[in-house]
Order: C-alpha cells, then sequence, then structure tokens
C-alpha cells in the first residue's frame, strides 16, 4: 500500500494508543515517521517494531517551545522535510467541578492539549511552506463538540483546538496545506481506563465499577461499544493522505454516532459517566 509513499509524517502523543495506531497505519502506507513522546521506553517500542529504517523518535515535552522547535528541527535533519504533522498529544486532567478543580490541573491539561498543539503548528507550518503544502491533522474528540460534567479543562481544551484548527486552516489554504481535526468518542485506550477509574473513584459507592461505568458509557453511543484505535488512525490517515485534497477545515467525527445524538433505549448512565 502506498497512500503515503515518501511522505515524511510527524506524530506527537506517539507512545499513546492512538499515536500508535497511527504511526503503524502511516507506516504502512509507505511514509516515514517520526514520533514523538515522554516515554521513551513505548517509544523504543514502537521503533522497535516499525524498523529504524521507517521510523525514530524524539523525547520531548510539547508544552516547551525550545523543545518543540528542536523536534521539528531534529524530525527536518533526519528525513528531510515534513508532509504530515498529527499533533497528537493530549491528557485527561482530573475529574472534579469547576469548584472543586485544582487550577494547577486545568493549566497543565491547556498546556499539553492547546498551547502544545499551537506550538506544534508555530514551528511546522514554516517547514511545510517550504516543502510547497502539506497535511496537519490534529485530535480534537466528542468533548470538543459539545460538554461534559466533571472535566471542564479537557472539554475546554477540545473545543479550543477546533477553534485554532479553523484559523490554521484559513491561514494556510493559501499555501497548500490542510488543516482537519479528528474527533473520537471514547476508544479502547489508557485514557478511557484513567477516566473510568476516576469516575468510580468520584463516585464512592461499592456498587459503581470500572466495568458498568464502560457498559454505561458504551450504552450512550448508538454502535454500542467503544471505538479501538486503528479506527481512529484510518481517519487520520485518511485526512494525511491525497484522497482528502480537497479537505480542510473540517471536524471529522469518529465516534459510533454519538454526536448524532443518544440510542432511545441507552439505559440511563451511573453518576458521573457522562
Amino acid at each position: 500500500m502506498t497512500r503515503l509513499s515518501k511522505k515524511i509524517a510527524l506524530i506527537t502523543g506517539g507512545a499513546g494508543g492512538i499515536g500508535q495506531a497511527a504511526a503503524k497505519v502511516f507506516a504502512a502506507e509507505g511514509a516515514r515517521v517520526v514520533l514523538v513522546d515522554r516515554d521513551e521506553d513505548a517509544l523504543k517500542s514502537v521503533v522497535s517494531s516499525l524498523g529504524d529504517d521507517i521510523a525514530s523518535y524524539l523525547v520531548a515535552d510539547v508544552t516547551q517551545p525550545e523543545q518543540v522547535e528542536g523536534y521539528v528541527a531534529a524530525a527536518v535533519e533526519r528525513w528531510g522535510s515534513i508532509d504530515i504533522f498529527l499533533a497528537n498529544a493530549g491528557i485527561e486532567g482530573s475529574i472534579s467541578s469547576i469548584p472543586d478543580c485544582p487550577i494547577d490541573v486545568f493549566d497543565q491539561v491547556m498546556a499539553v492539549n492547546v498551547r502544545g498543539v499551537w506550538l506544534g503548528l508555530k514551528y511546522v507550518i514554516p517547514v511545510m511552506t517550504e516543502r510547497g503544502g502539506g497535511s496537519i491533522v490534529i485530535t480534537s474528540s466528542t468533548a470538543g463538540i459539545g460538554g461534559s460534567a466533571g472535566i471542564s479543562p479537557y472539554v475546554t481544551s477540545k473545543h479550543a483546538v477546533i477553534g485554532m484548527m479553523r484559523s490554521a486552516a484559513l491561514e494556510c489554504a493559501p499555501l497548500g496545506i490542510r488543516v482537519n481535526t479528528v474527533n473520537p468518542a471514547p476508544i479502547e485506550t489508557r485514557m478511557m481506563r484513567s477516566l473510568e477509574e476516576m469516575r468510580v473513584a468520584a463516585a464512592d459507592n461499592s456498587e459503581i465499577t470500572v466495568e458498568r461505568t464502560k457498559q454505561a458509557t458504551a450504552s450512550l453511543i448508538p454502535l454500542r461499544r467503544y471505538g479501538y484505535p486503528e479506527e481512529v488512525a484510518n481517519m487520520m490517515l485518511f485526512l494525511a493522505s491525497d484522497e482528502s485534497s480537497f479537505c480542510t477545515g473540517g471536524v471529522y467525527m469518529v465516534d459510533g454516532g454519538r454526536s448524532a445524538g443518544s440510542p432511545s433505549s441507552a439505559t440511563t448512565p451511573l453518576p458521573g459517566s457522562t
């Protein structure tokens, strides 16, 4: 398969479930991939599975300008340029009401999920401009198009990157650079396990378990299940490829129908599960 033949893809959050899935799908379609994350052991594992003739990695904090500028420069030095930028690094924060949410949690979520994306755009866009174009894909969420009680920093951050994407799409269109978001519903990843565990802890009710919380959340999705990282990666592949050459400024849902509404026969969700 060669949908991304000779393309260079830079992926932040490359050690996470969606980042790893995207790296594997992109590489299978002919791309060379550069993975960025803070988890070096996980990065090494992914690169080892793909081969160092296809993949490389950089340990970096996406919130620090000098480190972002550094990983962009290193990617260009290693592979020659950047054709695809998948801004995928993100954290969930904690579960609490707005009055109870620690300010440092809000700041950290916004730093990674918003500042980190903006810094990536700042340093990648000039490289793509010199290249003559490219595709930028930003990971948002169904939380980016609606509210969700208890995770206001995360919801705020995912709304923010949609606005950022739309502004960037308008700025970058004359440069031949397309910019879009992919918005997953709950996906089988570490982040969802973390959120489920936090919701159980917040409920302080022995009858509410991680499994019951997951079932209640899945019942709100018309397809009645969580998605898989590979399903999100396939949408990212489409947006990264020339098949989406007339797509920019768009919000692409990978949500099992969640954004269309809740199934009428859905079970009543457990407290703290929506």
